[in-house]
């Protein structure tokens, strides 16, 4: 059943440059009220606004300034409907294991849990039909009302955004080759040495390559016949190359794809994309955006510091769409990497869930 009541959050990682993402969106959103904050036994015990040293651009809300900081102990959220995590991957695992358990719905930023068949790696504006194994999950785990979605990589979620939007009009997408310029952010707080990334660009980001390769193939790919699984792509290659630039907010990705079909013309291209929606939109979720993929006919866009806040920071913009002499097709796309990319990503997942019935 539908829920448009407001639902009470709470953020694990509160401190963090994640769980600070969090609070500004969920300050912001009518569907939530910041109801609880967790952290490490370090932060425990003290004010939030003792608690963190705060990295946002906005203010910090005036209403979490005096929360006191709980310890990441599920028997201390009694009252929350839903649970966000901002957690290192360092310690999500267990944390959002005994909240699961607790049968609270948990929405993960985390990668812990991502490729687990039987877990949602859901970007919300692309496949919530994923949510789909929620009950499997649920019957797996002996659970009567938790459980848990994640929401991918922050560079994969502007990929994939494009991807299905062509696979659905088009078909089946054959390879796809990926260079990202990731900003600083996505490091998190301190993140990157001063000395590493001024005057300069740091040619890895750790891990990322084969998290965004598998992602991929995953979010693209289906659910089982039968709604216990989700299914992967098989045949679909993606090579992904990553980059630490000196950029603050916003990720920026050059793409060429091949279609395993005749390729489509760069008009249809174009005006696929442009007409791309999703079922959040449909359902009048508060942080789908108005339009999903903002297609730029500026032959010098997009541009991290003039594109990344499109759609509130939901949207995707795509530009220089243009033949691609070896694939069929390249283009340059733009994700704000800690909106939809991550905090935002997970809040519009649970917004997601309530209209269709999955928090009880």
């Amino acid at each position: 059943m539908s829920s448009d009541r407001v639902l009470n959050a709470a953020v694990l990682g509160a401190t963090g440059t994640v769980g600070q993402r969090f609070i500004v969106l969920l300050s912001q959103n009518p569907m939530f009220n910041i109801h609880s904050l967790g952290a490490s036994e370090r932060s425990a015990g003290k004010p939030y606004a003792q608690a963190t040293r705060w990295k946002m651009s906005e203010q910090m809300p005036e209403a979490v300034r005096n929360v006191v900081v709980k310890s990441c102990d599920p028997s201390l959220y009694e009252g929350c409907d839903v649970v966000f995590s901002g957690l290192d991957a360092s310690v999500a695992g267990d944390v959002e294991k005994a909240f699961l358990e607790r049968e609270f719905a948990v929405f993960s930023n985390a990668k812990n849990y991502r490729m687990a068949e039987d877990v949602p790696l859901c970007v919300p504006v692309v496949n919530t039909d994923h949510y789909a194994v929620v009950s499997a999950q649920r019957a797996a785990r002996g659970l009567k009302k938790g459980f848990i979605v994640t929401n991918s990589n922050c560079s994969t979620s502007g990929l994939v955004v494009p991807l299905k939007a062509l696979q659905d009009k088009f078909g089946p997408i054959s390879r796809v080759v990926v260079t990202t310029l990731q900003a600083i952010s996505g490091a998190g707080y301190p993140g990157v040495a001063s000395l590493d990334i001024l005057d300069n660009i740091v040619p890895l980001v750790s891990g990322e390559e084969p998290k965004m390769e598998a992602e991929v193939l995953k979010i693209l790919g289906g659910v089982s016949s039968d709604a216990s699984v989700c299914s992967p792509l098989q045949d679909l290659r993606v090579s992904a190359t990553c980059n630490r630039v000196p950029v603050v907010d916003g990720h920026t990705e050059c793409v060429s794809l091949e279609f395993a079909g005749e390729p489509p013309s760069i008009d249809a291209i174009k005006q696929c994309l442009r007409e791309y929606t999703c079922e959040a939109q449909d359902l009048g979720c508060f942080s789908a955006p108005a339009q999903v993929i903002n297609v730029t006919e500026e032959e010098d866009r997009p541009q991290p510091r003039l594109d990344r806040n499109a759609g509130a920071g939901m949207s995707v913009t795509v530009g220089r769409i243009r033949p691609c002499p070896v694939f069929h097709v390249r283009f340059t796309l733009l994700v704000h990497n800690t909106i939809l990319g991550a905090a935002g990503a997970s809040i519009l997942n649970a917004e997601y869930a309530a209209k269709k019935g999955y928090i009880v």
